[in-house]
């Protein structure tokens, strides 16, 4: 039998990041809903994630925390859907991947309790420079391109389109035409609608 894949999430959360990535996967998986506060400080999931946030996912005996790594694991894991290019043309892709995690996540972040590093002192203090620099490396990575790592859809894709869409969802993110261009044709895919459909009934359900 193969090992039970768990994910734990809340459809408010990046765990939808990891949500999308499983259906992508095309790979048997269940979740357990994490609410936020107790729930997710409490002594059982803390031994999963020691952050007491989701996502995270156990697969069998192994645990697998942080959106990045859960979706560079599952691609690697499910190589079928292939959701990695080859290990040769992993450049962009790995590039990519961390880019958000090192510079758009903390950029967005900061940005949205209304602070960025303004002056070149300071700038030079983060990784990702000042939110303006991050997103400027975006625009151009992305104009034009549908794929931003290879010729096909793969998790770096999943993860760019995700933190685009969720950032100007809530305003936070400049709406611009090459990123709306970007992410429409992604977040449409039959997997990202199945996610969507699913969040919005667990929304209900909890209200």
């Amino acid at each position: 039998m193969a090992d039970e894949l768990v994910l734990y999430t809340n459809p408010q959360s990046r765990g939808a990041m990891a949500h999308w990535m499983l259906e992508e996967a095309g790979c048997p998986y269940r979740m357990e809903v994490k609410q936020f506060g107790p729930d997710m400080k409490s002594p059982d999931y803390l031994a999963v994630n020691p952050m007491g946030k989701v996502p995270a996912i156990r697969h069998g005996n192994t645990v697998v925390t942080e959106t990045g790594a859960i979706l560079c694991y599952l691609a690697d894991v499910f190589p079928a859907a292939k959701l990695a290019p080859p290990p040769a043309e992993r450049s962009g892709y790995y590039r990519w991947l961390f880019f958000v995690a090192g510079c758009c996540e903390p950029a967005m972040s900061n940005k949205s309790v209304g602070w960025n590093p303004d002056t070149p002192e300071l700038q030079v203090r983060f990784g990702y420079g000042s939110y303006e620099r991050t997103m400027e490396t975006v625009a151009k990575a992305i104009e034009g391109r549908r794929y931003i790592a290879a010729d096909h859809f793969t998790a770096a894709d999943l993860y760019m389109a995700s933190f685009l869409h969720w950032g100007m969802m809530f305003g936070i993110i400049e709406k611009r035409p090459a990123f709306e261009a970007y992410i429409a044709p992604h977040i449409a895919r039959p997997a990202s609608v199945r996610v969507q459909e699913q969040a919005a009934k667990l929304i209900a359900k909890a209200s």
